[in-house]
């Protein structure tokens, strides 16, 4: 059930036309933002887990 070439075309013709142009590189760069805070919140829990097992 994966999503072949036309309907990820339809998707992302959607996305521009409901943001516009100039609003997409705002929205990546805060998804971006939001998935490298994501990443480093979850290194540091599993660093934290790490010293508890170590203990």
């Amino acid at each position: 059930m994966s999503p072949g070439i036309p309907q990820i075309i339809l998707i992302l013709l959607v996305v521009v036309l409901l943001f516009g142009g100039r609003k997409i590189p705002e929205l990546m760069r805060g998804l971006g933002q939001g998935m490298k805070e994501f990443k480093d919140a979850s290194k540091s829990d599993s660093d934290s887990s790490e010293d508890k097992d170590s203990k």
